[in-house]
């Protein structure tokens, strides 16, 4: 295709045949035209080996005339109609594995100030001599922009559109400009193209609304968990879980986990809790981070999506199969680092320092600079372990946790990294989990 034709969906009928084929969403800015594209063959026998489609814009019918030539002669005619049609399908009677040819094209598509036409030219395709070429001249009677096209065969449901009939829908930009790429959906707090893929970045809940069914790729990290105080473990990491090959036609609800909250320094380490969960429609949710122990109020780690770095002799938080890790053991005067997305969180290496939290990931570092997320391409690192008595806070994980700090309090995760929060060193407070995040990657 030329430079200024842009693919804006292709649509290919599976083994169980289509009644119709639709193309909805139809971008309104950026392009002028539309040429659509079609390779058809129907389920059905027709005694002359070719079938009739009808064309319909948004839902409406169009009015048209045709010149057709049919069989082994030069036979044509001219037709008025108010319904469409294209004999450019090959039936089911016709030469095994033929399909029928159709090109149309839609001039000055987005107009809001006049009616549109559209030309047509098809031919059926059999090595028999029953076939049919046909030239058509259709107008759509509205001032209303084309926003959907449907195809349909004749008789359908009867009548199918066979496996591998094939419709391409092309944009056309106005010769010397450059062809506008618009997003297929809606929704995400940040919309992104690096020119192969769109990306959509949830930060916060929304809803994902794909304007024609596409086929993507989704990200979901839940939020870290926190970190405790009081030689405090650190928090665990969120679930991170990356789903491959969606088929999306419909509106999808993203969740976006908020980060757990860090304990007091006191005994108590009251308000400690792990991070919540992300989710993208119906698929499995990624699980939030455990939050880590503490010796202060004798608190074992949390398990989650990672697990919590332990306290003293207290057991450590588990991971989620396939989401995160376990988080280190303590020490009796250091917390054990939170677990990663990418490691086991870290032991207390001595009875007063830190253990550094599990490792984050960064094999989606090019979506996330893309669209201005994680810490150095990483993201859902492990919350370091609170030292005590001038020993050190562990290392944050990598993807922006917070380390567990020889200062009061420890800080808290990077939001929207899905990390743990830091274990609080001696009395401090322990550091708050990350924000969860979604990201949602299609072919442009």
């Amino acid at each position: 295709m030329p430079a200024n034709y842009v693919l804006l969906e292709k649509i290919t009928v599976g083994a169980a045949g289509a009644a119709s084929v639709t193309f909805t969403g139809i971008p309104q800015t950026g392009y002028t035209d539309l040429k659509m594209v079609a390779s058809m063959r129907c389920t059905t026998t027709f005694g002359n080996n070719f079938y009739d489609t009808y064309i319909t814009v948004n839902a409406a019918n169009l009015s048209w005339k045709d010149l057709l030539g049919q069989g082994s002669g030069t036979p044509s005619s001219r037709n008025d109609s108010t319904n469409f049609v294209t004999l450019g399908v090959t039936s089911s009677g016709a030469t095994a594995s033929t399909f029928g040819s159709v090109e149309l094209y839609f001039p000055n598509y987005n107009s809001t100030t006049t009616y549109k036409s559209v030309s047509m030219d098809s031919v059926s395709e059999s090595n028999a001599t029953q076939a049919a070429a046909q030239l058509s001249a259709g107008l759509y009677s509205s001032n209303t922009a084309i926003s959907s096209i449907t195809i349909t065969p004749y008789n359908s449901p009867t009548g199918l559109l066979a496996q591998y009939s094939t419709f391409y829908l092309y944009g056309v930009a106005a010769l010397g400009t450059t062809p506008a790429i618009v997003p297929y959906a809606t929704g995400g707090d940040t919309i992104m193209t690096d020119g192969t893929y769109w990306y959509h970045a949830f930060v916060s809940s929304g809803t994902f609304t794909p304007q024609k069914g596409i086929s993507c790729y989704v990200l979901v990290v839940a939020s870290g968990g926190g970190g405790a105080g009081v030689v405090g473990g650190g928090g665990g990491a969120g679930g991170y879980q990356l789903f491959s090959t969606q088929s999306v036609s419909t509106a999808q609800t993203v969740t976006i986990g908020g980060g757990g909250v860090g304990g007091s320094g006191g005994g108590g380490n009251t308000g400690l809790t792990s991070g919540s969960n992300s989710q993208f429609g119906s698929l499995t949710a990624s699980v939030g981070g455990g939050y880590g122990g503490t010796i202060g109020a004798a608190l074992a780690a949390a398990s989650g999506g990672s697990g919590g770095g332990g306290s003293g002799a207290l057991a450590v938080g588990s991971g989620t199969s396939g989401q995160g890790f376990a988080g280190g053991s303590g020490t009796p005067n250091a917390g054990g680092g939170g677990g990663g997305s990418g490691a086991v969180g870290g032991a207390s290496p001595t009875a007063t320092v830190g253990g550094p939290g599990g490792a984050g990931k960064n094999s989606e570092s090019a979506w996330l600079s893309v669209v201005g997320l994680g810490v150095s391409g990483f993201i859902a690192g492990g919350g370091g372990g609170g030292g005590n008595a001038g020993g050190a806070g562990g290392a944050a994980g990598s993807g922006g946790a917070s380390a567990g700090t020889q200062s009061t309090n420890a800080l808290p995760a990077t939001a929207n990294t899905g990390s743990g929060g830091g274990g609080g060193y001696s009395g401090g407070n322990g550091g708050n989990g990350g924000s969860g995040l979604v990201i949602v990657r299609y072919a442009v």
